[in-house]
């Protein structure tokens, strides 16, 4: 091997000890393994261990002037740059208070003088294979922290692509698309970051609840599936009855959702939790006239007073095959009207604020056949 390439390979030892004598004797006896720095003074000491080369080990005086080497270590140990390398401390004190002290300080190790060179290379190569075997280790975890990161967040790409592929299934069965569950489930969540400082709201809407609304609206109408073709395909007016079977997709949605609840044992699980709610409660009104239960005012859940806004919103903006598309601004005057009757007058207050937001997201996930205003 190259002997430049050699030395590079080395480790670095900073030696630390006001007496020249004692500063010759180790840089002799370390530099034919390792490569040495050394410093005559505290101060100096802690000027060279932040110059290249990093030392890897650092042999410290005890007694020296001005700072002594348990306050240099201190000093070390108490910046981020330096905490890592390990201290040995080398001194004349034996007394047993004297190697507590210098344990209690962060040394790791401490050698008493005069030095025998044997014992002084023995502990200076146990102190760089526990550095080496910490640095390998430190470099593990960090790789294995990404590998965790990088397959939580291919998890959840996996489970988001599969909660609009269920979803999905339910919404082009009454001739809507994927697009409208991307739509609503930005909306919901413009909303509710709106909300998320009102102090009546801010306990429920922190930022990892959001992050659950976001995912679970698209399983708003997931209960679709059980409802017949000739009631959620009828082009024109629903009868009284078809209208009360219709009904039924909250239900149903609430209890697809309360089932996987049920077989994961429990129901503890925020996306879960959210998705039920929307699905059971997001057809009821603050006035009390909705549906399935007539859950009146706050106590509708707000996951689902943020969906209903949501999902008339984009029903409103969109065009359909027994409606054209209504402008925004006809949809905003729509929903304002219904403030106080059919939606919570604080979530049409937030979307009022946010509005100009709305048409952007209908454009950024426009149908591909159906056409937004």
């Amino acid at each position: 091997m190259d002997p430049l390439q050699m030395q590079e390979n080395r480790s670095t030892i900073l030696v630390v000890d006001d007496t020249p004598d004692n500063l010759m004797l180790l840089n002799g006896l370390l530099r034919d393994k390792y490569r040495v720095k050394v410093a005559n003074h505290g101060e100096v000491a802690l000027r060279l261990v932040l110059a290249d080369p990093r030392p890897d080990l650092i042999l410290l005086d005890v007694m020296m002037p001005d700072m002594n080497g348990y306050e240099v270590c201190t000093r070390l140990k108490a910046n981020q740059e330096t905490e890592d390398i390990p201290v040995i401390f080398l001194t004349a004190k034996t007394a047993i208070e004297d190697e507590e002290e210098g344990f209690s300080v962060g040394g790791a190790d401490y050698i008493s003088k005069p030095i025998i060179p044997s014992i002084l290379l023995a502990r200076v190569q146990t102190q760089l294979a526990l550095k080496a075997a910490q640095v390998f280790l430190k470099n593990q975890n960090q790789y294995l922290e990404h590998l965790v990161q990088e397959r939580t967040r291919e998890l959840a790409h996996l489970q988001q692509a599969t909660i609009l592929a269920m979803a999905s299934l339910a919404e082009t069965r009454d001739n809507e698309t994927g697009k409208h569950l991307r739509r609503t489930q930005h909306f919901v969540a413009l909303l509710a970051l709106e909300l998320a400082d009102d102090p009546r709201f801010s306990d429920e809407l922190i930022p990892a609840n959001i992050q659950w609304l976001y995912k679970s609206a698209p399983m708003h109408d997931i209960g679709k599936v059980g409802v017949p073709d000739h009631i959620l395909l009828k082009p024109g007016k629903l009868t009284d009855e078809e209208f009360n079977l219709m009904k039924m997709h909250t239900v149903y949605g609430r209890d697809v959702i309360t089932s996987v609840e049920s077989y994961l044992g429990t129901k503890e699980d925020k996306f879960l939790h959210y998705a039920r709610e929307i699905a059971y409660s997001h057809q009821e009104k603050w006035d009390g006239s909705g549906y399935p239960q007539g859950l009146k005012g706050e106590d509708i859940p707000l996951s689902a007073r943020l969906m209903a806004v949501a999902d008339v919103y984009d029903a409103l903006v969109s065009k359909r095959v027994y409606k054209p598309a209504f402008s925004h601004e006809d949809a905003m005057s729509i929903i304002v009207k219904g403030s106080g009757s059919h939606f919570d007058p604080s979530v049409v207050g937030a979307l009022l604020r946010i509005q100009k937001s709305f048409p952007d997201i209908s454009l950024l996930f426009a149908d591909d056949e159906i056409e937004h205003h």
